[in-house]
């Protein structure tokens, strides 16, 4: 199938369904030299790994990364990168009954129409699960970036109704909270409502705000491959995510320009803005402040609550979903915003590398 390519001059190509034999990834545009192990790549999986908290999926998977090319004694020789990780505990007994009919909220319908056969276990391509692959790349992505001192940080901004009060929030608190939330009253109350959502046999949605630092002004283009333009593409590309805004986002409809507007000033030789409403991005392109980024996920369409559809036969009949779901998928995708925003950004710096002569010349005639 189309689709599965990502990228420019950083590029991924992922593969796999949710119940074959694994999940995989091939990276190219790697520069040479990168130290890189597995052992580099596993954290960020186990971000998103299932079966942590009582508020993920209770699939069980180690979703252990296995790297089949493109290293040598720990660094990366400049060729194309392949990524595995196999599927361990599939059920696939579970969706067996989906083959007939087409489950609410789910792309069972529109990918039967496009191309007239589908997998039917666990969602197959469309499964969530496809974004191990997204998350091996983007844990590439965010070493190199480390490299030239830009952080790509993400968190639960809010679940359902509760949302964090920035005052009582910090780092640390992120991978302290089981919902990844950096305020820990908020994260507390989430859980709350997540236990009552989950005890009513529904399901939750939420926000992840991301956060890039370090960015250097002048990354993007003006037209058609607009920074917040390709930033948007990349998160807009998560499954559940319906929703993506950048700085003040849909508020700033309501302010008026000299609210809106971000005044500059001048402090020891630096550019700074007294405000950030632009959220790091003018006509395209990065201005050098923090890059500030909220996507909005859609509540998890598995849910044990009857519901209406239709069958393969044409009649309309009432469905109780099976299988093993996440209550909220917020929690687990914010590795997976963080990983589509690095991939976005190191492409469009590698692309900038060649927009100017003096950056040309600087780098052959060094």
């Amino acid at each position: 199938m189309s689709g599965s390519i990502y990228g420019n001059l950083f590029r991924i190509s992922t593969w796999g369904e949710s119940h074959g034999k694994g999940i995989g990834v091939v990276v190219d545009g790697c520069p040479a030299g990168l130290f890189l192990t597995e052992e580099s790549i596993q954290p960020y999986l186990d971000r998103r790994k299932p079966g942590e908290t009582k508020y993920s999926t209770p699939r069980k998977e180690s979703d252990t990364v296995e790297i089949l090319s493109g290293t040598f004694e720990g660094r990366t020789t400049g060729t194309p990168i392949s990524m595995i990780v196999y599927n361990k505990t599939q059920r696939s007994r579970d969706y067996s009954e989906i083959a007939s009919y087409y489950r609410p909220g789910h792309a069972d319908y529109t990918f039967d129409q496009k191309y007239g056969f589908r997998d039917y276990r666990g969602g197959g391509r469309s499964s969530g699960r496809e974004t191990i692959a997204r998350v091996a790349g983007g844990a590439i992505a965010s070493l190199i970036l480390k490299t030239i001192g830009i952080e790509v940080n993400a968190y639960t901004k809010s679940i359902g109704p509760i949302t964090i009060d920035y005052g009582k929030c910090s780092k640390e608190n992120v991978l302290k909270s089981p919902l990844y939330m950096p305020d820990l009253d908020a994260s507390l109350q989430a859980e709350d409502f997540l236990t009552n959502t989950m005890q009513n046999k529904d399901s939750a949605g939420g926000v992840v705000e991301c956060i890039v630092s370090g960015m250097p002004a002048g990354i993007g283009e003006t037209v058609f491959e607009k920074l917040d333009a390709n930033l948007a593409k990349g998160v807009m590309s998560i499954g559940a995510v319906k929703g993506v805004e950048i700085g003040s986002g849909f508020q700033a409809a309501t302010m008026t320009g000299s609210q809106n507007n971000d005044n500059f000033f001048i402090a020891d030789s630096q550019v700074h803005k007294q405000t950030n409403h632009a959220g790091g991005i003018l006509g395209g392109l990065s201005d050098g402040s923090e890059i500030i980024l909220r996507a909005a996920f859609k509540p998890t369409p598995s849910i044990n609550k009857t519901q209406q559809t239709f069958n393969t036969m044409g009649e309309n009949i009432d469905i109780n979903v099976k299988g093993r779901h996440d209550p909220i998928i917020v929690p687990r995708a914010v590795v997976v915003v963080e990983s589509m925003v690095a991939m976005t950004l190191l492409d469009m710096l590698f692309s900038n590398m060649c927009t100017r002569m003096d950056k040309f010349t600087a780098f052959y005639h060094q």
